[in-house]
């Protein structure tokens, strides 16, 4: 099976790709303008924001940049396009030929490049008697597509990879009012010779119920000796299956030509002179790497908070990276609501350092790290009937979380949240997984 995936983020930029209009949510087709609605005589102007998160995202992903770059003019007749082409890149991407690491294998980014959205159709009433709106506030906003090779393997592979490019991209550029069940995804998969594109699904889950309803259907076909036809399908949520579209286009169907109101635009210093933060999942392989954690407990930290993560490194400059983990998960992630006051630090750094040398125990350290997180004392009692009593208390309370973990074991999850807040630190976190896994199990 091989499945490519074209996927369209929309840019945090204050204003439209090719004209001033504000992107921000307004009442149906008020930002709009000339530009935007294509008004003959109106010229369009680049967002110069849009291009730099642009570059930013094709410089992360390793691809190669040109010197300068163009704009094409994409021809299709619809009537949420009201020029009836898209102005969009061809011949000049702003990136080609670049990679991302999906654990630990190299899923290959054929091009990054920048267009503008379309309007927004709404249908309403019966089918077979709808009626077409159009809102034109969307027509303009900044997107980059990102092109990946057919190289994933599976459908829990597919929406793993955009999961974890989201992580990504929002360190990257703060992309904004876009997440796992919004990003729009263009996917291609094929199980033989000729590929079929299922065109505009919406969110993660979406994509692999549609990825997994049309890799049956053509290994049905392929099983039964029939041909798999090249074919635009789209996704029906309602139904969970794909239904033919159209036949697919070629590029040449669109009739690409360079837009004549933009020129040319010099961007290989722009990209090389960028400065990019370190994202997390990048981080996170920092982290394994020099301190020598586990890949799951470096993904917890950074994901948990920026923050925190700083506070680990800082610990483990003072004492061994083992310590700085059990106390940044445990009693200080309980209590980070406090403690994140970055006053605090040199106190925690000490406490754990005084900890490790020996010159304190652990219940001591524990006690020392509550109070300055402003916890009464006698929550610090230690005790594992405590635990288990919190534990037992709270799964009474709520059947349907063992109901849920019958059929799926990350039901617990929501009993270890619980336990953490309601503890406020007493417990580390591999002592309440423990508890709570061996509660649940004894109950099913």
């Amino acid at each position: 099976m091989k499945i490519g995936l074209e996927m369209h983020f929309q840019l945090p930029t204050r204003s439209k790709l090719f004209c001033s209009c504000p992107t921000n949510s307004a009442e149906p087709n008020h930002n709009v303008c000339p530009v935007c609605l294509g008004y003959p005589g109106s010229r369009p102007s680049l967002n110069r924001k849009a291009l730099e998160a642009g570059l930013g995202i094709a410089r992360f992903l390793d691809c190669t940049i040109e010197e300068r770059v163009w704009f094409s003019r994409k021809t299709y007749f619809y009537p949420d396009l009201p020029k009836n082409f898209q102005i969009t890149q061809y011949e000049s991407p702003l990136g080609t030929n670049g990679h991302f690491d999906l654990n630990g294998r190299r899923i290959g980014i054929w091009r990054v490049h920048l267009e503008e959205d379309p309007g927004r159709i709404k249908r309403v009433g019966r089918s077979g008697e709808e009626i077409a709106f159009v809102d034109y506030n969307r027509s303009g906003i900044p997107l980059v597509e990102i092109v990946t090779a057919p190289d994933l393997t599976s459908p829990e592979e597919a929406r793993e990879f955009i999961d974890q490019l989201v992580i990504e991209l929002r360190s990257l550029c703060g992309l904004e009012a876009q997440d796992e069940q919004s990003v729009r995804v263009d996917a291609n998969i094929s199980l033989g010779e000729e590929r079929v594109e299922v065109k505009n699904v919406q969110g993660l889950r979406n994509l692999e119920r549609a990825l997994k309803f049309e890799a049956s259907r053509q290994s049905k076909l392929l099983a039964a000796g029939k041909k798999v036809v090249r074919e635009t399908r789209r996704f029906d949520e309602e139904r969970k299956v794909t239904s033919s579209a159209r036949e697919k286009e070629t590029e040449e169907d669109y009739g690409y030509i360079g837009e004549p109101d933009l020129g040319e635009f010099c961007i290989g210093e722009m990209a090389r002179n960028l400065d990019l933060k370190e994202t997390p999942l990048a981080r996170a392989k920092r982290l394994v790497a020099s301190f020598g954690i586990g890949e799951a407990t470096a993904k917890q930290l950074v994901l948990t908070s920026v923050t925190l993560t700083d506070l680990f490194e800082e610990l483990c400059r003072h004492v061994p990276p083992e310590r700085a983990v059990s106390w940044t998960t445990g009693p200080i992630s309980g209590n980070w609501a406090v403690l994140q006051d970055r006053a605090k630090w040199p106190e925690i750094v000490q406490i754990v350092k005084d900890d490790s040398d020996g010159r304190i125990n652990d219940n001591e350290a524990k006690r020392r790290i509550l109070s300055l997180a402003g916890v009464q004392q006698e929550a610090a009692v230690e005790g594992g009937d405590d635990l288990s009593k919190l534990i037992s208390d709270f799964v009474d309370a709520h059947p349907e979380v063992l109901a849920d973990y019958r059929k799926n074991p990350k039901a617990a999850n929501t009993v270890i949240g619980h336990v953490m807040k309601e503890s406020k630190g007493r417990y580390s976190s591999k002592e309440v997984v423990e508890e709570v896994r061996k509660e649940m199990e004894k109950r099913v």
